[in-house]
């Protein structure tokens, strides 16, 4: 094909593009919904030839024309069909596929139901023909990020465990202003939060920003606490002599980096009496932790790690640990101190 060829396709796409757009733009509703119907049967020609960068132009622009204008369901409708060309064209998550999905994404209403499929056909193509099982970490973060914004913790949750490395702050971050709602010697509970789910995805390092960030907020507007720092090469660890629970954690990420089973369990059982008052909120997080970093082995259960992830990370807006939805099940095992990285 010709250069010039190729620029006389380009121009036609752009003049269908800015068409469509001025349609949209000026048009009343039955106008708009042409515009979409239109644009779905262009986007269709050009998928049957396998033209997938004119498909793609297409459906993001005239789909951003349609959000812009306040046209949530025709706009959606256009934005999951682009996320269908990528999976139709084989396309691998990279920076242009991933920013169109995400421009589209922050144009959305949060109270639109077309935004949940987004999302939903988004990590299915990202899972698909990403390196990540989970889903794309960047895709994660930013969903994560927006439910943060909007206040939807634990969809927020679900997302920013699996995110990126800027991930634990925003997390920490949402999990203090959370906190702030409640009693004052509930911190552990919140903290505890983003800490417990990023070991049990073997992320050590994001468990360890977590806890920095969280207990850094915590002492910056709480000077009357007590407070007395413990450090290790890879973590600093701060104690509360208010907050035993907080000092557990703390302690336990500079136990997972040692690997020494028998520090995790004077651990386990110095502070086996607060642990209890929980009443096993944090109990089969601890079993599963215990056996991948330090090799001890948990009875075996059926779905032990989605009921444990569902009290994390479900309940219906109830104090923290409650019950409800689950998550992703990593593998069981071995993590040699320090662990792997994880997802970032």
């Amino acid at each position: 094909m010709s250069a010039t060829t190729t620029t006389r396709r380009d121009n036609k796409i752009e003049r269908i593009i800015a068409r469509l757009q001025k349609r949209i733009a000026e048009g009343q509703f039955e106008e708009q919904y042409e515009a979409q119907q239109e644009t779905r049967l262009v986007a269709a020609r050009y998928t049957k030839a396998a033209n997938w960068g004119a498909a793609v132009d297409i459906l993001f622009n005239v789909a951003q024309a349609l959000l812009r204008a306040g046209q949530g369901g025709s706009g959606g409708d256009l934005a999951v069909l682009l996320v269908d060309v990528y999976k139709q064209a084989g396309q691998k998550p990279d920076a242009a596929s991933k920013g169109k999905l995400l421009s589209c994404l922050r144009m959305f209403d949060s109270e639109e139901p077309m935004r949940k499929k987004f999302i939903k056909e988004m990590f299915d193509w990202s899972r698909k023909f990403g390196e990540y099982p989970a889903g794309d970490p960047e895709l994660h973060h930013v969903v994560g990020s927006l439910f943060a914004d909007e206040h939807e913790t634990d969809e927020a949750e679900k997302h920013l465990i699996l995110g990126t490395k800027d991930s634990p702050e925003a997390l920490s971050r949402m999990e203090y202003a959370w906190y702030k709602e409640d009693d004052a010697h509930t911190a552990p509970l919140y903290a505890a939060r983003a800490v417990l789910p990023y070991l049990l995805v073997a992320n050590v390092r994001a468990a360890n920003a977590s806890y920095r960030s969280f207990v850094s907020a915590l002492g910056a507007e709480n000077k009357s606490l007590g407070v007395q720092d413990v450090s290790s090469q890879n973590s600093d660890v701060r104690i509360f002599p208010s907050l035993p629970l907080l000092n557990f954690l703390g302690l336990l990420l500079l136990a997972v980096q040692k690997g020494s089973p028998d520090l995790f369990r004077q651990l386990r059982s110095k502070y086996a009496p607060h642990i209890q008052e929980l009443g096993g909120a944090w109990d089969t997080a601890l079993e599963l932790i215990a056996e991948m970093y330090f090799g001890i082995q948990r009875p075996r259960q059926s779905n032990p790690l989605m009921d444990m992830m569902g009290s994390f990370f479900g309940g219906g807006g109830g104090a923290p640990g409650g019950g409800g939805g689950g998550a992703g099940r990593p593998p069981v095992r071995r993590v040699e101190a320090p662990a792997a990285e994880g997802l970032d």
